[in-house]
């Protein structure tokens, strides 16, 4: 596989050598997916993960009233993982969506584990990025407690500027843990 310019940039700072390069990006495959296929379904084992080279998706739960409530967005350059089912291997209870059109680079886990014993290098990408999503996670976690909901959101237009142009407000909303209604408050509030 040529090095596709996504994961060139991955991997750049981790001084790859030519085999573990070769191995490594070997194991990538590209794939295309249209908007609104899903990626990952409830109840399933995840057993890919995927970096996006270009496109848009949204991760989800369904909540205890039946309600889609979104847990992330992906963009180009992102990790799309769901870590709990694909390192434990047990079903998940998100949803993975494409919201625009696609092109991702998938690895299978056993690929994964693989090259994951092949290069020390790697391992510690893969720990670097758990550790990352963990901290990400905390941090998400905190605002929701300690932030006001318009807080959260100007955080939002500020750090992520992708999610504003791309998201619906109702997916928005949801991320933020607010409703529809209460998100276009916190807009027209800013706009004054």
């Amino acid at each position: 596989m040529e090095p596709i310019t996504v994961l060139t940039h991955e991997f750049k700072d981790l001084l790859l050598s030519k085999e573990e390069q070769q191995v490594i990006f070997s194991g990538y495959q590209l794939i295309k997916v249209k908007k609104g296929d899903f990626l990952i379904n409830s109840g399933k084992i995840v057993n890919h993960y995927y970096i996006v080279e270009k496109g848009f998706l949204r991760s989800f739960v369904i909540d205890v009233k039946g309600n889609e409530v979104t847990t992330n967005f992906y963009g180009k350059g992102d990790i799309v993982l769901e870590e709990t089912s694909f390192f434990l291997r047990t079903p998940t209870k998100e949803y993975i969506q494409v919201m625009e059109d696609a092109e991702l680079l998938a690895k299978d886990f056993d690929t994964f584990q693989e090259h994951f014993n092949f290069s020390e290098k790697y391992r510690e990408w893969g720990r670097a990025h758990l550790s990352k999503n963990f901290f990400e996670f905390k941090q998400r976690s905190l605002a929701m407690i300690t932030e006001t909901a318009k807080e959260r959101y100007q955080d939002l237009v500020e750090n992520s500027p992708d999610i504003i142009q791309k998201a619906s407000l109702k997916h928005i909303a949801s991320f933020l843990g607010i409703t529809d209604t209460s998100l276009s408050r916190i807009r027209k509030e800013i706009i004054q």
